[in-house]
């Protein structure tokens, strides 16, 4: 969220528009809701003043309801979802004028649970600058390994079983190919769960394997460590349109991903592989690892292709602009043409 907030943001501005974050500015033409808030009763007096509600939805809060997952017993947590899921359902049903959803797989979510919407809708890919965000430029990809790559804000709260597929698979592919294999995970992960898989990766997984920790990384890093990598691995279980995917495939980094969430409709062509996921993804069934292995073995043998798939995907979908433009078409309809470009303004 802070990432797109940030991207929009400084695109509207170059592009002559001012943005602010104070629902009291009495110059306020739009707002943009990213997901939920809970000053309604302020959205509601701009919405009859005249001001126009767009929301931006990626997906709901789900994990707190799986059977056997850690968060369902923190009672805290639960309503905590629970309260937020109905902050978003609230606004998409009564106060927003526009819903603009992150990919059609949010679309076809939010539709299945609470049912279409009688307000338009739009599908807007997240974006980024792609002269940032590019093949080109200083890498440390090593040549006598393969780097196997986990870009997430946090690897807690549920999310801690993709972190044991990502093993799983980085030990696999190390087996199999008869390579050195590291995994590098960026983002925050809690002391205990480095711990844990510290002391597992010795006893537990094939001889070659390295699971380093890169911790959380600015923004600014994040280019070259995604073109020091072979393929990045998007472990998030349903997600709606995941950023660290979209700047991986800028950067020419193919991915690899279960069929879960948007995957499927983001990696398309060569920018990867996406394999089924061999369960369900819902119930947090046991996932395809022998799927991820092949399809990593694969994106690695042909790196040339797939680099270049990666970015030609990112190219075609993914920029800054596309991006900007159907947010513009959502928020000021009367002063945009179907391009979405600025009128008038």
């Amino acid at each position: 969220m802070v990432s797109f907030r940030l991207r929009l943001s400084l695109r509207l501005c170059d592009l002559g528009f001012q943005v602010t974050d104070d629902l009291a500015d009495p110059n306020l033409d739009a707002v943009l809701v990213i997901g939920g808030t809970r000053h309604l009763g302020e959205l509601w007096r701009l919405r009859r003043r005249g001001v126009r509600i767009v929301q931006r939805l990626n997906g709901m809060n789900w994990l707190h309801k799986v059977k056997g997952s850690d968060s369902k017993l923190d009672l805290k947590h639960y309503l905590r979802a629970e309260y937020g899921n109905r902050l978003l359902a609230i606004i998409r049903s009564r106060l927003a004028q526009h819903i603009v959803y992150q990919s059609e797989f949010s679309r076809s979510w939010w539709e299945r649970v609470h049912g279409p919407t009688r307000v338009p809708c739009s599908v807007v890919y997240n974006g980024v600058d792609l002269r940032i965000y590019h093949p080109d430029g200083a890498h440390q990809r090593p040549l006598d390994a393969i780097r196997i790559l986990l870009v997430e804000g946090s690897l807690m709260g549920g999310y801690e079983q993709g972190l044991e597929a990502a093993v799983r698979m980085a030990g696999g592919v190390a087996a199999r190919l008869n390579r050195p294999v590291e995994l590098q995970v960026v983002g925050r992960v809690s002391d205990s769960v480095r711990q844990v898989w510290d002391q597992r990766i010795p006893g537990q997984v094939a001889s070659g394997l390295k699971l380093s920790w890169a911790g959380l990384q600015p923004a600014e890093q994040i280019p070259a460590i995604d073109r020091s990598a072979h393929l990045l691995y998007s472990l998030d279980i349903n997600a709606a349109c995941p950023n660290s995917v979209v700047e991986a495939l800028a950067c020419g980094l193919p991915v690899a991903a279960l069929d879960t969430g948007a995957l499927a409709e983001m990696v398309s062509g060569n920018a990867g592989r996406v394999v089924p996921y061999g369960g369900d993804p819902w119930r947090l069934d046991p996932p395809n690892i022998d799927g991820l292995v092949d399809a990593a073995c694969y994106i690695f043998s042909q790196q040339e292709r797939f680099r270049a798939g990666a970015r030609q995907r990112a190219e075609a979908a993914f920029g800054v602009e596309q991006m900007t433009a159907g947010y513009l078409q959502a928020l000021l309809p009367d002063q945009t043409g179907s391009s979405g470009t600025e009128r008038n303004r």
